[in-house]
């Protein structure tokens, strides 16, 4: 590009400078400056058509001389400058970094130093854009570092900006520890639900317990459950105001079977009732709506406004139902119906650039849903098509989205499958297990790689089951998350001393 660039010119150059010695005719004059301004618009059109061609990707194909569009890749890493490989050849920039090839079938790799090397082979397609920006390295050595024990310990729960934990030593006691993971010197203090927070607090006799069910989006509340006399209370602590803390089974009078956060200021909720009934709370003003949706057997919420339920028809009891409601409208919207009352139905939603994205899993077979969701009033749900369609080898256990909405997980115990939505790439894979082991649930630890607490050991892969590594053994059961800059790995381990709050230091110095 910079000679064909430097060749033009040279060109106009001597075309303006001959010839010298001689005044030119009017009429040779008018020759020069067509010939100059021909030259001159040829060359931008030259310039501009190859620029084009270079951005859209073509380039000369060695292999067969022909002019071919290939694919951009785009790099980048946690940390990053790393080395980056195409088909064993390495490429002059370090991560963040681009490079296009023809199209095809590749292998990629990045490498650092002190990190187990990442490679993946993808088929690429002419004029598509793959972002590689997800590699997270695993350092070659992990060491665990103990950072808080605990004699006993029931439960531990990580916020969602992982800034904050629970740890929660005896079921029975309302006391709590709160963890800040913002720094490396790591901090708590003790949270006490105030005995007015919950029923029978003085009643000798009573055998109470408490449990850590879920925190909201800003990391201040925690929505817990406290049993007693074969009863359930539901009740969000204020982790920061802990006085301020509402038992919403007390105040609304009613008996929940599931509560979640609705907004991040930890008075707007979503319950269902015993009898199936989905409702909206409002803790600050003490106030619950009209049934949302009626014959509910469980639901989750979605960006606060859209919830995602299983549940039966109402006008046809034999059927078991997926659907989508949208907070503020008058109706629900049954998406997916079966007459297999003992199969898995599972059904979980998205938004991907300008897209809703739906997934359902009826037993085996999973269902990926794009469009738009249904108008409000209205029986069409036509505005979402059907974007893939593939069947797990057993009944599905679990189903999600990753947490930016680029790919859809389903499990079937130790197998499991992810698919790409914006590549419309699938991938299967299995978890490695010994015959006595149990799968447990993957869980997302970022926007592209899962983590897992099967056979003991917290373990780390991204979302296609690529780069698979064991981090630290840990006891099963318990929260893990990587911190807020991503340097630390955090889990729950178990030794004779006791339990550990441990990590191990993802991001090497």
């Amino acid at each position: 590009m910079q000679g064909l660039s430097a060749f033009l010119c040279v060109s106009l150059l001597y075309l303006y400078k001959l010839p010298m010695f001689k005044k030119p005719t009017k009429k040779q004059f008018i020759i020069r400056r067509v010939a100059l301004a021909a030259l001159a618009t040829t060359s931008v059109i030259i310039i501009v058509t190859v620029s084009i061609f270079l951005m859209l990707g073509y380039r000369l194909d060695s292999g067969s001389g022909k002019l071919s569009q290939g694919a951009l890749l785009q790099f980048d890493s946690k940390p990053n400058a790393a080395t980056v490989t195409i088909d064993g050849s390495v490429m002059s920039g370090r991560t963040p970094s681009k490079q296009t090839v023809i199209a095809g079938e590749h292998t990629i790799g990045m490498s650092r130093d002190r990190y187990e090397p990442w490679s993946r082979s993808l088929i690429l397609e002419a004029g598509t854009l793959t972002w590689l920006d997800y590699i997270r390295f695993v350092p070659k050595e992990r060491k665990v570092q103990q950072v808080a024990t605990y004699e006993t310990l029931s439960g531990l729960k990580i916020s969602e900006d992982s800034k904050w934990a629970l740890a929660h030593q005896n079921p029975a006691s309302p006391d709590f520890e709160l963890i800040d993971l913002r720094s490396e010197a790591i901090k708590s203090t003790s949270v006490t639900l105030p005995t007015t927070a919950y029923s029978e607090s003085t009643t000798e006799g009573v055998e109470h317990t408490f449990t850590v069910v879920s925190w909201n989006e800003n990391g201040r509340y925690a929505i817990l459950t406290h049993g007693y006399a074969d009863k359930v209370e539901w009740i969000v602590l204020d982790t920061q105001d802990v006085n301020r803390s509402v038992n919403a089974t007390q105040l609304l009078n009613v008996d929940f079977k599931s509560v979640q956060f609705a907004a991040t200021n930890g008075s707007a909720l979503f319950g269902l009732t015993r009898d199936g009934v989905l409702r909206k709370l409002d803790l600050s003003a003490g106030t619950i709506s009209r049934g949302l949706v009626t014959h509910v057997d469980s639901f989750s919420v979605y960006d606060e406004t859209v919830i995602s339920y299983v549940g039966t028809n109402p006008t046809e009891p034999e059927q078991r139902v997926a659907g989508i409601y949208r907070d503020g409208e008058e109706k629900s919207h049954i998406l997916h119906a079966t007459t297999g009352q003992d199969t898995p139905l599972l059904i979980k939603t998205t938004r991907y650039f300008s897209n809703d994205y739906v997934a359902i899993i009826d037993g085996q077979e999973v269902s990926v849903l794009k469009g738009s969701y249904p108008a409000a009033n209205s029986d069409d749900n036509t505005s979402l098509v059907e974007l893939a369609h593939f069947t797990l080898p057993a009944v599905a256990t679990s189903l999600s989205f990753s947490p930016g909405g680029d790919y859809v997980l389903a499990q079937a115990g130790a197998s499991f499958a992810s698919y790409e939505l914006e590549h419309k790439r699938l991938a299967q894979s299995t978890q490695t297990l010994a015959a006595d082991q149990t799968a447990q649930p993957l869980r997302w630890l970022s926007e592209a790689q899962l983590w897992s607490d099967s056979a003991s050991a917290l373990s780390m892969r991204d979302f296609d089951g690529n780069y698979t590594h064991t981090i630290m053994p840990i006891a099963p059961g318990f929260d893990a998350s990587l911190s807020q800059n991503g340097r630390f790995f955090y889990g729950v381990g178990k030794t004779e001393a006791g339990y550990h709050l441990q990590r191990v230091t993802m991001i090497l110095e």
